[in-house]
Protein backbone atom coordinates (compact mmCIF):
# COMPACT_ATOMS: atom_id res chain seq x y z
CA UNK A 1 0.00 0.00 0.00
CA UNK A 2 2.76 2.46 1.00
CA UNK A 3 6.36 2.34 -0.21
CA UNK A 4 8.82 5.14 0.47
CA UNK A 5 12.31 4.96 -1.03
CA UNK A 6 15.15 7.20 0.19
CA UNK A 7 12.84 10.16 0.97
CA UNK A 8 14.65 13.44 1.60
CA UNK A 9 12.96 16.67 2.67
CA UNK A 10 14.75 19.88 3.65
CA UNK A 11 13.58 23.27 4.88
CA UNK A 12 15.42 26.58 4.90
CA UNK A 13 15.13 28.86 7.92
CA UNK A 14 17.16 32.00 7.30
CA UNK A 15 20.72 30.86 6.67
CA UNK A 16 20.07 27.39 8.08
CA UNK A 17 19.03 24.33 6.09
CA UNK A 18 17.20 21.70 8.11
CA UNK A 19 17.17 18.14 6.79
CA UNK A 20 13.80 17.03 8.19
CA UNK A 21 13.96 13.65 6.43
CA UNK A 22 17.30 12.12 5.58
CA UNK A 23 16.82 9.13 3.29
CA UNK A 24 13.76 7.49 4.86
CA UNK A 25 12.69 4.15 3.37
CA UNK A 26 9.75 2.08 4.59
CA UNK A 27 6.94 -0.20 3.44
CA UNK A 28 3.44 -0.58 4.87
CA UNK A 29 1.25 -3.37 3.57
CA UNK A 30 -2.47 -3.22 3.01
CA UNK A 31 -4.35 -3.97 6.23
CA UNK A 32 -1.47 -3.13 8.60
CA UNK A 33 -1.72 -0.89 11.65
CA UNK A 34 1.62 0.88 12.01
CA UNK A 35 2.94 3.56 14.35
CA UNK A 36 5.48 6.14 13.21
CA UNK A 37 7.02 7.22 16.49
CA UNK A 38 9.71 9.56 17.71
CA UNK A 39 10.40 12.66 19.74
CA UNK A 40 9.54 16.18 18.66
CA UNK A 41 11.78 17.13 15.73
CA UNK A 42 12.40 13.53 14.65
CA UNK A 43 10.72 14.09 11.26
CA UNK A 44 7.57 12.07 11.86
CA UNK A 45 5.11 14.90 11.07
CA UNK A 46 7.04 15.77 7.89
CA UNK A 47 6.85 12.11 6.88
CA UNK A 48 3.12 12.05 7.63
CA UNK A 49 2.58 15.05 5.35
CA UNK A 50 4.39 13.27 2.51
CA UNK A 51 2.57 9.97 3.07
CA UNK A 52 -0.71 11.91 3.12
CA UNK A 53 0.12 13.70 -0.16
CA UNK A 54 0.06 17.05 1.65
CA UNK A 55 3.67 17.68 0.60
CA UNK A 56 6.24 16.28 -1.81
CA UNK A 57 9.76 15.00 -1.13
CA UNK A 58 12.80 16.85 -2.47
CA UNK A 59 14.18 13.51 -3.64
CA UNK A 60 13.33 9.85 -3.39
CA UNK A 61 10.15 8.06 -4.45
CA UNK A 62 6.79 7.57 -2.80
CA UNK A 63 4.51 4.87 -4.21
CA UNK A 64 0.91 4.74 -3.02
CA UNK A 65 -0.90 1.54 -4.05
CA UNK A 66 1.78 1.10 -6.72
CA UNK A 67 1.50 4.62 -8.17
CA UNK A 68 4.47 6.97 -7.95
CA UNK A 69 2.95 10.13 -6.46
CA UNK A 70 6.27 11.85 -5.69
CA UNK A 71 6.06 14.43 -8.45
CA UNK A 72 2.34 14.75 -9.18
CA UNK A 73 0.73 18.18 -9.51
CA UNK A 74 -1.11 19.75 -6.58
CA UNK A 75 -4.46 19.04 -8.24
CA UNK A 76 -3.62 15.35 -8.70
CA UNK A 77 -2.44 15.11 -5.11
CA UNK A 78 -5.67 16.74 -3.92
CA UNK A 79 -7.66 14.15 -5.85
CA UNK A 80 -5.71 11.31 -4.26
CA UNK A 81 -6.23 12.78 -0.78
CA UNK A 82 -9.98 13.05 -1.32
CA UNK A 83 -10.40 9.49 -2.57
CA UNK A 84 -7.73 7.39 -0.91
CA UNK A 85 -6.74 8.96 2.43
CA UNK A 86 -8.68 9.81 5.57
CA UNK A 87 -7.04 12.19 8.06
CA UNK A 88 -7.44 12.40 11.84
CA UNK A 89 -5.69 15.28 13.62
CA UNK A 90 -4.76 16.06 17.22
CA UNK A 91 -6.92 19.19 17.25
CA UNK A 92 -9.96 17.44 15.66
CA UNK A 93 -10.36 20.21 13.00
CA UNK A 94 -14.16 20.30 13.31
CA UNK A 95 -16.16 23.33 12.21
CA UNK A 96 -17.67 24.72 15.44
CA UNK A 97 -21.01 25.90 14.07
CA UNK A 98 -21.83 22.64 12.30
CA UNK A 99 -23.39 19.57 13.87
CA UNK A 100 -21.59 16.23 14.05
CA UNK A 101 -23.58 15.06 11.04
CA UNK A 102 -22.76 18.18 9.02
CA UNK A 103 -19.04 17.93 9.86
CA UNK A 104 -18.90 14.30 8.76
CA UNK A 105 -20.80 14.81 5.52
CA UNK A 106 -18.58 17.71 4.34
CA UNK A 107 -16.06 15.56 2.38
CA UNK A 108 -18.94 13.89 0.54
CA UNK A 109 -20.61 17.21 -0.27
CA UNK A 110 -17.34 18.46 -1.76
CA UNK A 111 -17.23 15.29 -3.87
CA UNK A 112 -20.82 15.77 -5.06
CA UNK A 113 -22.14 12.65 -3.29
CA UNK A 114 -25.95 12.58 -3.45
CA UNK A 115 -26.33 10.29 -0.42
CA UNK A 116 -24.00 12.30 1.83
CA UNK A 117 -26.32 12.54 4.83
CA UNK A 118 -27.06 8.81 4.94
CA UNK A 119 -23.39 7.86 4.65
CA UNK A 120 -22.44 10.41 7.33
CA UNK A 121 -25.05 9.05 9.72
CA UNK A 122 -23.77 5.49 9.14
CA UNK A 123 -20.18 6.60 9.83
CA UNK A 124 -21.22 8.22 13.12
CA UNK A 125 -23.08 5.09 14.15
CA UNK A 126 -19.95 3.05 13.38
CA UNK A 127 -17.92 5.08 15.91
CA UNK A 128 -20.67 4.93 18.53
CA UNK A 129 -22.15 8.40 18.07
CA UNK A 130 -25.48 7.62 16.43
CA UNK A 131 -27.18 9.54 19.25
CA UNK A 132 -25.01 12.66 18.83
CA UNK A 133 -25.68 13.55 15.19
CA UNK A 134 -27.20 16.95 16.00
CA UNK A 135 -24.65 17.99 18.62
CA UNK A 136 -22.13 20.71 17.82
CA UNK A 137 -18.46 20.22 18.84
CA UNK A 138 -18.88 22.45 21.91
CA UNK A 139 -21.52 20.04 23.19
CA UNK A 140 -19.22 17.02 22.94
CA UNK A 141 -16.37 15.72 25.08
CA UNK A 142 -12.84 15.54 23.67
CA UNK A 143 -13.18 11.83 23.00
CA UNK A 144 -16.52 12.33 21.25
CA UNK A 145 -15.04 15.09 19.08
CA UNK A 146 -12.21 12.78 18.06
CA UNK A 147 -14.77 10.09 17.20
CA UNK A 148 -16.56 12.59 14.96
CA UNK A 149 -13.20 13.29 13.30
CA UNK A 150 -12.65 9.56 12.80
CA UNK A 151 -16.14 9.22 11.31
CA UNK A 152 -15.30 12.05 8.90
CA UNK A 153 -12.10 10.21 7.92
CA UNK A 154 -14.06 7.00 7.34
CA UNK A 155 -16.99 8.43 5.41
CA UNK A 156 -15.26 8.44 2.01
CA UNK A 157 -14.17 4.80 2.51
CA UNK A 158 -10.45 5.60 2.03
CA UNK A 159 -7.66 3.07 1.48
CA UNK A 160 -5.64 4.53 4.37
CA UNK A 161 -6.35 6.40 7.60
CA UNK A 162 -3.51 8.67 8.75
CA UNK A 163 -3.81 9.78 12.38
CA UNK A 164 -1.47 12.57 13.53
CA UNK A 165 -1.12 12.49 17.34
CA UNK A 166 -4.79 11.43 17.66
CA UNK A 167 -4.61 11.13 21.46
CA UNK A 168 -2.53 14.25 22.08
CA UNK A 169 -5.43 16.36 23.38
CA UNK A 170 -7.11 13.57 25.34
CA UNK A 171 -6.70 12.15 28.84
CA UNK A 172 -5.11 8.72 29.07
CA UNK A 173 -8.37 6.78 29.49
CA UNK A 174 -10.02 8.46 26.53
CA UNK A 175 -6.85 8.05 24.48
CA UNK A 176 -6.95 4.32 25.11
CA UNK A 177 -10.58 4.21 23.98
CA UNK A 178 -9.65 5.95 20.72
CA UNK A 179 -6.80 3.50 20.11
CA UNK A 180 -9.14 0.57 20.71
CA UNK A 181 -11.46 2.07 18.11
CA UNK A 182 -8.56 2.23 15.62
CA UNK A 183 -7.74 -1.39 16.48
CA UNK A 184 -11.34 -2.37 15.74
CA UNK A 185 -11.26 -0.54 12.39
CA UNK A 186 -7.96 -2.24 11.55
CA UNK A 187 -9.44 -5.65 12.35
CA UNK A 188 -12.00 -4.91 9.62
CA UNK A 189 -9.17 -4.61 7.11
CA UNK A 190 -8.42 -0.88 7.09
CA UNK A 191 -4.81 0.29 6.78
CA UNK A 192 -4.02 2.68 9.65
CA UNK A 193 -0.90 4.75 10.28
CA UNK A 194 -0.62 6.49 13.66
CA UNK A 195 1.96 9.25 14.19
CA UNK A 196 2.81 9.62 17.89
CA UNK A 197 5.53 10.63 20.34
CA UNK A 198 4.05 8.43 23.08
CA UNK A 199 5.54 4.94 23.34
CA UNK A 200 2.48 3.43 25.06
CA UNK A 201 0.28 4.66 22.20
CA UNK A 202 2.72 3.27 19.62
CA UNK A 203 2.44 -0.15 21.24
CA UNK A 204 -1.23 -0.36 20.30
CA UNK A 205 0.03 -0.82 16.74
CA UNK A 206 1.33 -4.18 15.64
CA UNK A 207 4.41 -2.59 14.09
CA UNK A 208 6.31 0.49 15.20
CA UNK A 209 8.77 2.47 13.09
CA UNK A 210 10.97 4.84 15.10
CA UNK A 211 12.50 8.02 13.68
CA UNK A 212 15.34 10.15 15.01
CA UNK A 213 16.90 13.14 13.27
CA UNK A 214 15.01 12.35 10.07
CA UNK A 215 16.11 8.71 9.83
CA UNK A 216 14.56 5.35 10.63
CA UNK A 217 16.56 4.09 13.62
CA UNK A 218 14.50 1.14 14.84
CA UNK A 219 11.52 -1.06 14.04
CA UNK A 220 9.55 -3.36 16.31
CA UNK A 221 6.86 -5.95 15.72
CA UNK A 222 4.33 -6.88 18.40
CA UNK A 223 3.74 -10.56 19.07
Amino acid sequence: MIEAESIVKTYTLGDTTIRALDGVSLKIDEGEMVAIAGASGSGKSTLMHILGCLDRPDSGRYLLAGEDVSKLSKNRLAGIRNKRIGFVFQTFNLLPRLSSLENVELPLLYAGESEAKGHARAALEKVGLGDRVRHQPSQLSGGQRQRVAIARALVTNPDIILADEPTGNLDSKTGEEIMRLFDQLNSEGRTIVVVTHESHIARYCRRQIYLKDGRVVDEKQEE
